[in-house]
């Protein structure tokens, strides 16, 4: 089985990025040209979805307080929790990471079986939470941060102030770029992204 697994990673890259600097736009470049696409934001949701057992343990341990009327998980009420507290962020990554590593897991065995097509990873926070010493190929969705921080105030409609606050949770973009072996300059044209895509998947199917 370890054989197995071995050979299923070697066909996986970790698509990641920062926050505003495109990446949901490569990732859906790569599906579109027929690349595998394991969304990690989607499985997040997905393990704490009504119903869950991720659910029911959050509300074991966090109160019944970040639940919200009709039973769905409050992201904000969370997130207020969270944000200024490493260790109920910890907590929460306990309940939820290993649920969402199992759902990856399995959908990327389910992938390797349709066929030989290459299988992207898209993980929002790779470095952050420690996958890249899963997935040892990284894909780095890049702008610089002068434009990270434009393109966040003018998504988000935040302050100036509020958005360099809201990237320094997370590693810095350059800092991911050395560590990156693929780079997707999304600060130009979409045409521009485009053309490197291409350039990309040609390398990602070469055997």
């Amino acid at each position: 089985m370890q054989d197995s697994t071995a050979q299923i990673l070697s066909r996986c890259y970790a698509l990641t990025g920062g926050i505003a600097t495109g990446k949901s736009v490569v990732a859906k470049m790569l599906a579109d040209r027929g690349c595998h696409v394991v969304d990690t934001d989607l499985i997040a949701r997905d393990v704490v979805g009504p119903g869950t057992a991720g659910l029911a343990e959050i509300a074991d341990i966090f109160g019944r307080d970040v639940l919200n009327s009709n039973g769905t998980l409050n992201r904000e009420a969370m997130r207020q929790i969270i944000i200024n507290d490493p260790a109920r962020r910890e907590a929460l990554n306990t309940i939820t990471h290993p649920r969402i590593k199992e759902r990856v897991m399995s959908l990327i065995e389910e992938h390797s079986a349709k066929d030989s097509m290459p299988i992207i990873i898209d993980v929002p926070l790779l470095f952050e939470v420690g996958w890249h010493s899963i997935f040892k190929r990284v894909i780095l969705a890049y702008v610089p941060v002068a434009i990270q921080l434009e393109r966040l105030m003018a998504r988000d409609r935040l302050t100036r102030e509020m958005a360099e606050k809201t990237l320094t949770f997370q590693m810095g973009i350059e800092e991911k770029r050395g560590l990156a072996d693929y780079i997707i300059d999304n600060s130009g044209t979409i045409e521009e992204t485009s053309r490197q895509v291409d350039e990309l998947f040609v390398k990602l199917k070469a055997p």
